[in-house]
């Protein structure tokens, strides 16, 4: 509340200070046209949270007090304190007028078109002013000059209107970029723990199926051996496959850990295009930081929504992230995508180093890598027979393309279009 009473009193006094930039429409009259009323709109529009009666009475008594000491000023005592409270006390009439029209759709004009707010708002001026002159006539005991008056205030009202109306429009669409690129931040750091989740899940999930085999066959090993009286033995196989489950009941653990981190809730699905945008916009960040001169382009031919976007933006993730690590200072890398009878073609293409003969027939078996780092340590990433299992979870398939080394290589992913597409 004190917040809010600190903002109604700086709008009192921008308000206040505004109005001084005025003209005086009606000869020997103090009425004025000001910048104060736009400078109050526009505080309003932008400061819906406040209180707007309290904030128009505040507003008045303080345009009251800011008028009355400039009279002071400016005559140097001449004029009495009553006369200046009796000359500007109008102009408290027209806030609190302002303010209470405006506190009647408060909750309503977000539904409102620009054109209809302006509309709104003009009529909201009008009436506020013609309360004001009405108020003049009743303290100097003056005539009402309605129709002489009208025409001008009207029009004023309008333009001043229609004119905070573009100011405010302007700023709320500037606002709702802001947001729309820090939702866009975020949707990307979710695709990207996403995806990065589901390759550690998928490959987490391979490896208990191996433990839970592992398991079986080792409590199988464990009957035949004590079938025939090696007691010492079987205990110490009973005892292995005893750690082996202990192993498989810590992997399950981690695994829940790991599907809790999941957000499923923001994106039931995306486009194709947009798949493939992600991931090379986040592999062009990786390129840089890098030090790599890489041109990342995408042809696109097909597009439709697909609820299975972390499974394809995980696969398409690593292939060209392995593509920028393939290519050694610059070079350029292709994402394709088309439709072929039933089927999505999805191709991943690099100019880099190239892959030999040996390595092609080895570049899908598991823990095959052609990365070490400076310490002669492998890679830690998912891997090409992580990216082939998740292809093939999808029912489709994965080719390798590279006539020779340094030609260009590609990445041939096949998927059903009924697997993929949504509502399919």
């Amino acid at each position: 509340m004190k917040n809010e009473g600190l903002q109604m009193i700086l709008i009192a006094i921008v308000t206040a200070i505004a109005g001084e930039f005025k003209i005086t429409p009606f000869s020997g009259e103090v009425f004025r046209i000001g910048l104060g009323s736009s400078a109050f709109l526009l505080c309003l529009l932008l400061m819906r949270h406040l209180p707007y009666v309290y904030t128009g009475i505040i507003t008045g008594i303080t345009v009251l007090l800011f008028r009355m000491l400039e009279d002071g000023i400016i005559s140097h005592g001449a004029l009495s304190f009553s006369a200046s409270a009796q000359m500007h006390l109008s102009a408290t009439f027209y806030y609190i007028a302002y303010a209470i029209a405006m506190s009647l759709i408060k909750h309503k004009w977000e539904r409102f078109h620009p054109f209809i707010l302006g509309l709104f708002l003009s009529v909201i001026d009008l009436m506020s002013n013609e309360l004001e002159l009405l108020a003049r006539s009743f303290i100097f005991n003056s005539p009402y000059m309605f129709s002489q008056q009208l025409v001008f205030i009207t029009v004023t009202a309008v333009v001043r209107s229609y004119f905070v109306v573009g100011i405010y429009s302007s700023v709320t669409i500037n606002q709702m970029r802001v947001l729309h690129c820090e939702q866009q931040k975020r949707i990307e750091q979710m695709l990207n723990t996403n995806s990065g989740l589901y390759g550690e899940v998928f490959y987490l999930r391979k490896s208990m199926e191996t433990i839970e085999q592992i398991t079986a066959k080792s409590h199988n090993l464990y009957e035949k051996v004590n079938g025939t009286g090696l007691k010492s033995y079987a205990r110490t196989i009973l005892g292995i496959t005893q750690q082996i489950h202990e192993v498989k009941k810590d992997s399950q653990r981690i695994l829940a850990g790991l599907l809790k981190l999941f957000d499923r809730d923001f994106a039931a699905e995306m486009r194709l295009a947009e798949v493939v945008e992600f991931a090379i916009k986040s592999n062009l960040g990786y390129s840089t930081m890098i030090g790599k001169k890489i041109q990342i382009t995408s042809d696109i031919q097909t597009d439709y929504y697909s609820d299975q976007y972390i499974p394809l933006l995980t696969v398409l993730n690593n292939l060209v992230s392995n593509a920028v690590e393939a290519i050694e200072d610059q070079g350029s890398i292709r994402v394709g995508a088309y439709e072929q009878g039933y089927e999505t073609i999805l191709t991943v293409s690099d100019t880099g180093v190239g892959i030999s003969e040996q390595d092609k027939e080895m570049i899908f078996a598991p823990g095959f890598t052609t990365k070490f780092n400076k310490e002669g340590f492998a890679a830690t990433g998912i891997g090409l027979s992580h990216v082939r299992d998740i292809v093939h979870s999808l029912g489709g398939d994965i080719l390798l393309r590279s006539d020779e080394p340094g030609s260009e290589t590609s990445f041939v992913i096949t998927l059903l279009t009924n697997t993929l597409k949504k509502g399919a």
